[in-house]
């Protein structure tokens, strides 16, 4: 793996805004913990609240950000990794921009003159329940990515990965990356991302997933995916193995689809068969919050993908990420990786 650049990210740029809070705060915004969802008109004051009743922490998140930098923190090698999405011309977009420098990723963020996006971390008991408040990171336009500097990112990478999130924000930029990927025998990933997606955004979901040769995703998306497409199964082997098996754009690559279960073991579905690969036990009163879990699992495992490692490789590392950005708030990691 020689050259910069190599694997490229576009999602939404969030600030998490993190606190372990009580079940009386999940109540009364009606929040469910492992889920993800969009604020509505009912949410909008929990930040403040937030802020004012608990001790807050202040994260750079957004999924793809997040495995982004996860994958850029495994490879040490400065501007491995390229990203973009839209933020605000604020106090929190200038902290994003200051983070993402730090981290080593090169990063051309679109600027929009809404407020910077946040999103709501709620832990309890370790557990995690999402909600976004997009704002700028509404406001991305395929006009930024057609730019010659930032369509310059997607013709030096070789990798791409973009989760469903973005796919509520700017499906016609999904696509111009995905036919690119296509057309240039390059390699394309998403992930389901949220039960949400596959529910409410299932038609523009179903149109990028011919283009994509690696699917991500955790147990519950899986079955809310396969409850939306009518497959009555909650079996995840089976979804994998069928998500795996959905009609492809080109047939260079063949689909993989990972899904991972928590706890349980990674499911990975290619060729036909599935393979069970085993996580990392973690004793509970180690865990922190299981914010950027699964970011950091892709992150991981994306790692090793661009080093054309084998899939138990690639799983290992997703693993190994995820182990320990659970023991910590929010994505976050040591300076150093210690993946061998």
């Amino acid at each position: 793996m020689e050259h910069e650049g190599i694997l490229l990210g576009m999602g939404n740029p969030l600030l998490d805004i993190s606190a372990v809070v009580d079940q009386g705060f999940l109540d009364k915004y009606d929040l469910k913990m492992n889920n993800a969802i969009l604020a509505e008109e009912k949410h909008l004051p929990m930040y403040e609240e937030m802020a004012s009743k608990y001790k807050v922490d202040y994260i750079a998140g957004g999924a793809t950000q997040n495995s982004i930098r996860v994958a850029q923190w495994m490879l040490q090698k400065p501007g491995a990794t390229s990203y973009m999405g839209s933020i605000g011309k604020d106090k929190f977009g200038e902290e994003m921009k200051k983070n993402a420098r730090e981290a080593g990723v090169n990063v051309h963020y679109y600027e929009d003159d809404s407020a910077t996006g946040t999103c709501g971390v709620c832990v309890l008991g370790g557990e995690r329940s999402l909600v976004a408040n997009l704002s700028a990171a509404n406001c991305y336009k395929p006009d930024h990515l057609k730019k010659p500097e930032n369509w310059a990112l997607v013709e030096k990478a070789k990798y791409y990965y973009i989760a469903g999130f973005f796919l509520t924000v700017s499906p016609e930029s999904i696509m111009h990356v995905a036919e690119h990927a296509i057309a240039k025998n390059k390699v394309f990933c998403t992930n389901l991302s949220a039960p949400f997606i596959c529910e409410f955004f299932k038609d523009v979901q179903d149109k990028v997933l011919p283009y994509t040769d690696y699917v991500f995703g955790n147990e519950t998306e899986a079955r809310t995916f396969s409850k939306v497409h009518g497959w009555e199964t909650e079996n995840v082997e089976e979804i994998a193995l069928k998500i795996s098996q959905l009609p492809k754009a080109s047939g260079t690559h063949k689909r993989i689809t990972v899904i991972t279960q928590g706890a349980d073991p990674v499911v990975v579905a290619e060729d036909g068969k599935v393979k069970l690969l085993p996580v990392i036990p973690l004793p509970k009163e180690k865990l922190v919050d299981t914010n950027g879990a699964g970011d950091a699992f892709v992150g991981g495992f994306l790692s090793q993908m661009v080093q054309e490692k084998p899939i138990e490789d690639c799983v290992r590392a997703g693993c190994y990420a995820a182990n320990v950005i659970i023991q910590r708030p929010g994505c976050t990691y040591p300076e150093k990786p210690d993946f061998k």
